[in-house]
Parts: C-alpha cells; structure tokens; sequence
C-alpha cells in the first residue's frame, strides 16, 4: 500500500508567537509553495497540477473565486491555492480499515486539521442507526439508504439540500433541478454565510447582486478602497492586480480593523523587485477602523461629498448621471444632512482628518472602485453598509464606466456560479418558469430556507434529513453546539465530498459519506472525458477539466452522484433523462442555455478558448434591473454598537494557511502565529486596561440579549495592533460564540464580525499530541 503518512499534530502544544509581517509573498511565498506542493503531490504530480491550474485549457483553482487575467503566466496560482490543489491532489487515500479503526466518539475528539489530513474518501460509507462507526457500502445500497428516507418524508421540505462553493456550475444546475423536482427549495449554500448581505444590497440598489466591474478594470481605476478584506490570505492572486493598478498610477486606501500585510507591501514572486527588491507598497491610507464602524464612514465621505457640492456648486457631483440613471437623491442628501460628526467618530474610532483625507481622494478621482468581502457582509447592518457603498459610488457616477464600481469579493471558486444556476431557497419566477417549460413539471414555488434557518428547522424537528453537495455546514454555521446538536436530531445526514471534515463525524441518527472527483482529476463518463464549467467574481464563466487519474475507480463525479441519486429518489416523476445528462455533460449545458438568462449557445461559446461573460446591465450599459429601471439611493438609519464597560467586540477571521473550515497547517504567518490556533489578538493597551497580559490564557465568554452562556475557553492571549475595543480570533474555532439568532438584517447572515465578549482568565491547557493514519497507493 506504500509508506504511511507522517504524525499529524492537531494541538496547540508547540504554540509560539512573534511580530506580524509588514509584506506578503516573496521569497517566504516561493519557499512555502514549491516544498510543500513536493511533499504533498511529488514532482510529477505537482508539475502536472500546477502547470495546468487556472490555464485556459486547464482546470480552476478550488479555492478563491478571483478572476483571471485575459493573458495568463506559466505560474497562475498563489501560495493557498498551491496549498489547496496539494490537500485535494495528494495520493493519499483513506483505507478500509480506517474506518472500523475509528468509531465515531474517536474522529469527534480530532481537530479539522487531523480529519483532513487522512486522506482522499475512496469508497461509499454508511453509520446504521444505534452503530457507532462507518462502514463500506456500495453505491447501489447507498442511493437507494437515501430515496428511502427521502421518500417516506411527510413533507419534501422535511428535507434540506446544502450546496458548497465549489460544485461546477453542472452539478449545480443538476442538483437545484433534482430538489425541485423532489418538491423543495430548501437549497441553502454557503452564500448564506458569507455574501448574501452583498446581493439583497446590490439586488435592490441597481438590481444585480454581483460584482459591476471586469478584471482590467482595476488598472483603469483612480482610486481602490478595500474594505473588510485581506487579499493577502483570502485571494492573494488579487495582489497582482493591485500592483498592477498602483504602477497604472492608482491610489489604494485599506479600511480594517487590522494592518494586512499584503495591503501594506506586495512582493510578487514573479518580478525580480518582488524577490530581491523592496516589492511594491500598495496602499497609500490606512484607515484602522473599529469593527462595525464601516456605514458611518461611509455615510461621513457622502455627506463630504455633498457638502463639497454645495461649497462649488456643479463640480463634484455627477449630476447628469444622478438625474438620468437615479432616484431617491433628494431624500438621501437630506438624510445624511442630519449625520454628527461624534457620532461618526465614536464608531469608528477614526480622527476628522482621516476621514477629510479619504474625502478628498474620492472627489479628486474620475474612476473609483470600492471592493469589500466579509469584513462587511457580517454584521447586523451589513445590508445597509453596502447600501451605503452604493450610495457613495452614484455621488459621482462610479457605475457603469471603466475603472468604477462596486466589487464584492467572492470567497469560494465558484459560489456565484452556483446562485446563477439556481442554488437559492428564493429563485424568482422567471427562471422557475422557464424550469417548467424545459422539463415538464411545476416547481415549487413557496420560498425554501437558508443555512440558518435549516439548522433552526433541525434543530426545532421540522427538517428531517439533511444532504450536503460539498462544504463543511456544521463547522461554517454559526452557534456551533446548537447546530451540531441540530444535526444529531436528523434521521439521516449525507456528506459528498473529497475528504474528511467536521461535518461527517457530527451526523444523524444514520449517515452516509458518498466520495467524489476533485476539481484535479479527469472526469470520465462512459470513457468519454468531460469539462464542467465555473463563474468568477467579475461574471466569466469558463471551462474546467482535471489532468490526474482519478484517486480510485469507485470515486463518482458529483454530476453522476446528483443524477444517480434522482433516478433512485424520483423514479420516473419527472420527465428527465437523469443518465442522459450524466453521460453527456453538454446536453446538461444545452438545458442551461434554455433556462438561465445569459447563456445563450452555451456549449459554442464555452467552447471559446477565453469562455465569455454574463452581461451586467449596470456595468455594460447603465440600466438598472430595479422596479423603476433606475438605480437606488437609499435612507439608512445609523447604529451604534454599545459596548459595555470592561467588554471588547470580536470578529472571526481565516488563518493565512486555511481556506474555509480547512486549514492546510497550524500556521498564520503574516500575523505571526505558529504552530497554533487558540489566540485572541487584543490592541496592548486593551489588555492593560482590562488588567491581562501578553502571553496570559483566557475564557471567552460571549454575550448576548437571548443570556446564554456562549464560552470558548483557554484562548492564549496577545498583544496585536489591532483597532482599539476590539478582538480577533480564528474561524471556525469561534463559531461556538455567534448565537444562532444573531444575523443581519435583511439577509439573515451570520453576525461573525461584532460579537460582544468578556474575558474571565483561565489556566494554561495541558496537551496531549495526536497522530494520523493513512497510507498512499
């Protein structure tokens, strides 16, 4: 079976702490990428992987959904996505006895790391009511487990349909076809968790939830303001762009609680100045912000703005674009007439002078783009935030010209393409009609539930079973006990994936673990090899097809495990040709091209060695899908968070070496972190005035109105330039504190980002290391 894999450390016994990084990438980029991808995959398989990634003619990264460039470089990868292409690629597979090796109550007790360090999933695995450990089972005795239960529901939407990120626009447009045929829309995703603030903003300010700007846009641009991001870690081929668009002439602002070390200096391994130079310092303003103090900046720069226009009338506002393209203007300015200066600064924690400095940058640029991730979607005004984004950017006509824009970053590769296809409990009519036409049969039309609210009707006894395409929901979710004890009130649970995560060890009463395909690997469908396809963060779809052998013969794509598994649920109730579809992924695309406004002659235009891109009404020609054809200006009311006396705000963020729930190491090197993940990063003179030190251990209690004790406990603390009143620790591991019922207004997204804690000190942990199994073929 070849040599075992070496012991894995799942603790933070080693844990050690030194000064964050004022650059990224460079040299220690290279010296992280190239070695471990050896160690993982072995040169041939790393060269065949990583030569291929992102190319035209190859496969796209699994990880982030950054866009790419119109002329790609032999090396069109970062760091985590050569990280993320070696946790998916590496021969490694999990054995059959592994499983009979270790019950249940043992894979509880391992960190995410441990379970994703086993192994590739080879084979079908099914937990029986009352055992206490998987064990093989064919896919036959699998699908039919699952139309079983399916079936004998009371209700379809005693069912839930989670999907991840990552599945091909294929799959999903499968999967959301077979629920709905099923009889639900219970189709919540990670969107739910992550960007679902962004698209109810966008959807009712110009009508379209995505982003309003190409990738060359951003050399174009005046001005970039990057709000409650870290390209660095999150997206970090976005630096290049960046650098591009500083050495254009573009200025760069950061807002964010914390200094980002790619936001300060890029050294881009692929230019000699980025390894033996300085590299490229990329913003020009830092403007460290309190956590949930973005909406007050921004409805502090408008009101500047405004008042800008009234000191010398007609030349700062755009007006032609305002009385043509807009509404509610008058309404807004008179608002935002009313806005305090102290009430500003107490949000933010910023000075006047910082605030007048971006103030002015805005007004002196023609062409501005303001891009932003979760650092915004997940606060209680989130919805109103991005509003105000919005807002900001109509003042001066920043839509729907090149260089201008609004820019959500999307996290997972392919989130957006999923929402396109149809994965969300809220499709509107036009494409559940258009469904109907195509296959003959009526969808359901009553609004489905999201991540949230699935994990409420689990854990209330409505949803009974729970079937997940991908992702990690139990350890993404918020409220981490409640939703693992949700999960564990289901009759049945099922998990397809490539590898072991949390999801899979907390499980119903039955549970069932179905392996698929990776992004990497050759997809063969009666001998014939497909692609699948994927959607950017800008709107590009193009193709992607795997270069390796398949990990092991019984490993399905999840395109033939959604059409097997609705050939055995629906049997014949809706008029679909589900082996078809799976034996010829072009007939899949040709249903498409009928059901989802722009994708018109979809497998000629894929076919098109750059793909294509879906027209965006605002961005192409400055028409505004809304209810009146015109874009939004909109009234928000401003809050405050009141934090009491002794107390800090906390945000969740991801660790340098993780991408989602999975980390690829216990290593956060730009922050400084090693060897560890229980931190809580607190401003210095936090700590003092709270009475802790550097380097002490801490309970985290959180606390909100519902009074539940929330607590993650012996946290090491340390001392970190973050903004003052503020705190941060690591995601998942945080989750625990989020209650379930906290979530933003109007999207129902999880409050990560402004959770009210209390520290009461706590004794330092004693460990006990762990080690893994598993073995190569």
């Amino acid at each position: 079976m070849g040599r075992k894999k070496h012991p894995v450390q799942d603790t933070d016994v080693d844990l050690s702490v030194s000064e964050p990084k004022r650059s990224a990438a460079g040299l220690p980029s290279l010296s992280e990428t190239l070695p471990h991808a050896m160690a993982h995959m072995g040169p041939s398989r790393a060269w065949k992987t990583l030569t291929a990634v992102n190319q035209k003619d190859g496969f796209d990264c699994m990880s982030c959904a950054w866009p790419d460039p119109p002329e790609r470089k032999a090396a069109e990868f970062c760091e985590n996505g050569a990280k993320a292409i070696g946790w998916e690629a590496e021969p490694l597979r999990i054995p059959t006895e592994f499983w009979a090796g270790n019950p249940l109550a043992s894979l509880e007790s391992r960190s995410e790391y441990w379970l994703g360090q086993q192994g590739r999933l080879v084979e079908p695995v099914y937990k029986a009511a009352g055992a206490d450990h998987y064990a093989p089972i064919s896919w036959e005795e699998a699908f039919g487990i699952i139309a079983n239960e399916l079936n004998t529901l009371d209700d379809p939407s005693e069912a839930t349909f989670y999907t991840s990120g990552r599945t091909s626009n294929e799959a999903a447009f499968l999967y959301q076809l077979f629920v709905r045929a099923f009889g639900t829309n219970n189709l919540p995703d990670c969107s739910n968790m992550c960007h679902e603030s962004t698209g109810v903003a966008m959807g009712e300010t110009i009508g379209v939830g995505k982003s309003a700007i190409t990738y060359t846009d951003f050399a174009k641009s005046d001005l970039i303001i990057i709000m409650g991001q870290n390209p660095g870690t999150c997206h970090p081929r976005m630096l290049t762009a960046l650098e591009e668009a500083k050495l254009a002439g573009a200025s760069i602002v950061a807002v964010n609680p914390l200094p980002e070390a790619g936001l300060i200096n890029f050294r881009n391994p692929q230019r000699v100045r980025g390894i033996v130079g300085k590299g490229t310092d990329l913003a020009d303003q830092f403007l460290q912000i309190r956590l949930a103090g973005d909406m007050a900046l921004l409805q502090a720069l408008s009101k500047r703005v405004l008042d800008a226009e009234r000191a010398a009338p007609g030349s700062v506002l755009d007006r032609t674009f305002i009385d043509e393209h807009c509404q509610g203007f008058v309404g807004f300015a008179a608002h935002l007439a009313t806005l305090q200066e102290r009430d500003v600064l107490a949000a933010t924690g910023l000075r006047s002078t910082e605030i007048d400095e971006l103030a002015d940058r805005y007004i002196h640029a023609d062409k501005v783009i303001i891009t932003w991730a979760m650092g915004l979607t997940q606060h209680k005004k989130a919805v109103s935030t991005i509003k105000e984004i919005i807002n900001l950017l109509l003042l001066r006509g920043n839509i729907g010209k090149p260089g201008a824009g609004p820019s959500p970053i999307r996290g997972h590769s392919n989130v957006q393409g999923d929402r396109t296809m149809g994965i969300w409990e809220k499709m509107p009519p036009r494409f559940l009609d258009a469904l109907q036409d195509e296959f003959g049969f009526d969808p359901p039309r009553k609004a489905g539930v999201d991540s949230v609210d699935s994990i409420r009707g689990m854990r209330d006894g409505r949803i009974k079973v729970l079937i997940a395409l991908g992702g990690n929901l139990v350890h993404a979710i918020s409220d981490t006990s409640v939703a693992e004890q949700a999960v564990r009130k289901t009759r049945l649970s099922v998990q397809i994936s490539t590898k072991l995560n949390r999801s899979h060890v907390v499980v119903g009463e039955q549970a069932l673990i179905l392996p698929t395909l990776g992004r990497t690997e050759i997809d063969r469908q009666d001998g014939i090899e497909q692609f699948v396809t994927v959607e950017d963060t800008v709107c590009a779809v193009h193709r992607s097809a795997g270069t390796l052998e398949p990990i092991a013969t019984d490993v399905l794509s999840e395109v033939a495990i959604v059409s097997r598994l609705a050939e055995a649920v629906l049997d014949h109730k809706v008029p679909v040709d589900w082996p078809g579809l799976r034996r010829n992924y072009d007939t899949i695309r040709d249903h498409i091209s009928h059901v989802v406004l722009g994708f018109d002659d979809f497998n000629a235009r894929i076919r098109e060695r750059d793909g294509f891109v879906l027209p965006h009404g605002p961005r192409d020609s400055r028409t505004f899908p809304t209810p009146t054809g015109k874009a939004v200006f909109s009234v928000n009311d401003l809050e405050t968070i009141e934090i009491p006396a002794g107390r800090l705000l906390l945000q969740t963020v991801r660790s340098h070496d993780q991408f989602n729930t999975t980390t690829y190491s216990m290593n956060d090197r730009y922050r400084g972190i090693k060897k560890g993940r229980m931190v809580l990063l607190v401003n210095p003179e936090d700590l003092a005035g709270l009475g802790f030190q550097d380097g002490a251990y801490v309970d985290v209690h959180s606390e909100a109105d519902d009074g539940v004790d929330r607590v993650l406990r012996q946290l090491r603390l340390v001392a970190y330039p973050s903004a003052r009143g503020c705190a941060t620790a690591y995601y998942p591991e945080a989750n625990v504190l989020v209650p379930l019922d906290s979530t933003a207004e109007g999207s129902n997204t999880p409050v990560s980002k402004s959770v009210i804690i209390r520290l009461e000190p706590a004794a330092a942990p004693v460990f006990e290391a762990a080690a893994g199994q598993g073995h190569r073929p």
